[in-house]
C-alpha cells in the first residue's frame, strides 16, 4: 500500500494501489473503490497531494454515472460506504477487467498529436492533413491503448492490436460503446460550456458477460476538458483539468528534468490551490451544483 493511502476499514481487506486510488474487498465480494487527493503526472505519483481531489473525483463520476446509465451500466452497488470514506468512495461490483485502455478522441493533441505528427494517424486511424495542436477532428475516434502496469507507460495500438488482446467481438463492442459515451459526454459538457477534447474509459465484464462501466468516468483526473470560449487551435488550450500541474512539472521552476531518473518534485502551494481550484470549476461547470 502507498504510504499516503488511507488505512483500511474493518471487516475489509487491502486488494491495490493504484495512482490514485486504494482498492478494498468485503466478505460479500463487493469491492470499495476509495479515490485519495493523490495526483499523478508521467507515470509518477506525485509527493504532494491536491485537497479535497479525491471527493471531487467520486462525486463527478457519480453524476456521469447518472447522465449514462442508458447506455451502459455502471459498477456502482452503493454509497453506504465506512464513515471515513464517506463522499471518496464507491462500494462496487467485482468485475473482470479487460485489459484495454479506451480512449475517445474528439479534438487533437497530446499523445494523438505525437502520433499524428509522425504519422499523419493516431492509433491507425487516418486524418486529414494540416491538422494542429487543439483542431477539432471530423468526427470522434477510438484510439486505445494498452494498460501498463505501475510506473510504466501506456502505448497507444491500433483497433487489431484490441482484437488481439480481447477477441474481434469485444474489440467491437468496447469501440462502440467508448464512442457513445463520448458523444453524450461531449454534448452534455457543450451545453455547459465545456469541451471535452479526449477521454478514457475502463470496462469490465460481469460473470454473465455483460460489459460494465467501471472506475472514474470524465474526470479532470482521465480526460481533458477545456473552457469552449477560449478555444483556439495552434497551441496549448486553457483547461479544466490537471495539464496545469503537468505545464508546472516541464516549467524550468520546477527544475525537473523529466527524462532523468529522478521523481518529481513537490509541488508548490500556488499550484496546489490553483489545481484545486481547478478541479472544483470543472465539477461546479459540468454538474451545475457547488462543491461541498
Amino acid at each position: 500500500m502507498s504510504q499516503d493511502s488511507p488505512p483500511g476499514p474493518l471487516g475489509y481487506s487491502h486488494v491495490y494501489s493504484g495512482k490514485v486510488r486504494e482498492l478494498y474487498a468485503r466478505s460479500d465480494g463487493l469491492l470499495l473503490f476509495v479515490a485519495t487527493d493523490r495526483i499523478s503526472a508521467f507515470d509518477h505519483v506525485l509527493p504532494t497531494p491536491i485537497p479535497d481531489k479525491g471527493r471531487i473525483l467520486t462525486q463527478m463520476s457519480l453524476w456521469w454515472f447518472d447522465q449514462l446509465a442508458d447506455l451502459v451500466p455502471n459498477h456502482l452497488v452503493s454509497l453506504d460506504v465506512p464513515g471515513e470514506f464517506a463522499g471518496r468512495a464507491m462500494l462496487c461490483e467485482r468485475l473482470q477487467m479487460l485489459p484495454v485502455e479506451n480512449v475517445a478522441r474528439g479534438y487533437l493533441t497530446g499523445s494523438g498529436l505525437a502520433d499524428y505528427r509522425q504519422a499523419g494517424a493516431v492509433c491507425g486511424v487516418r486524418l486529414p492533413p494540416g491538422l494542429v495542436d487543439g483542431s477539432k477532428l471530423p468526427e470522434p475516434i477510438f484510439t486505445p491503448a494498452t494498460k501498463a502496469p505501475a510506473g510504466e507507460h501506456d502505448e497507444n495500438i491500433d483497433y487489431a492490436g484490441v482484437s488481439a488482446l480481447v477477441g474481434e467481438q469485444t474489440a467491437g463492442e468496447l469501440r462502440r460503446l467508448t464512442l457513445a459515451v463520448y458523444s453524450r459526454a461531449a454534448t452534455i459538457a457543450a451545453g455547459r460550456g465545456i469541451i471535452v477534447a479526449d477521454t478514457k474509459l475502463e470496462f469490465g465484464r460481469r460473470p454473465d458477460g455483460v460489459t460494465v462501466l467501471a472506475d472514474e468516468v470524465l474526470t479532470p483526473d482521465s480526460s481533458r476538458l477545456w473552457p469552449a470560449r477560449r478555444w483556439r487551435p495552434g497551441g496549448a488550450q486553457p483547461s479544466l483539468d490537471k495539464q496545469y500541474v503537468r505545464d508546472w512539472l516541464t516549467s524550468p521552476q520546477s527544475g525537473w528534468d523529466r527524462a532523468g531518473g529522478d521523481p518529481p518534485p513537490p509541488l508548490p502551494d500556488e499550484v496546489v490551490d490553483r489545481t484545486r481550484a481547478t478541479y472544483v470549476a470543472a465539477f461546479e461547470a459540468l454538474t451545475g451544483k457547488p462543491f461541498q
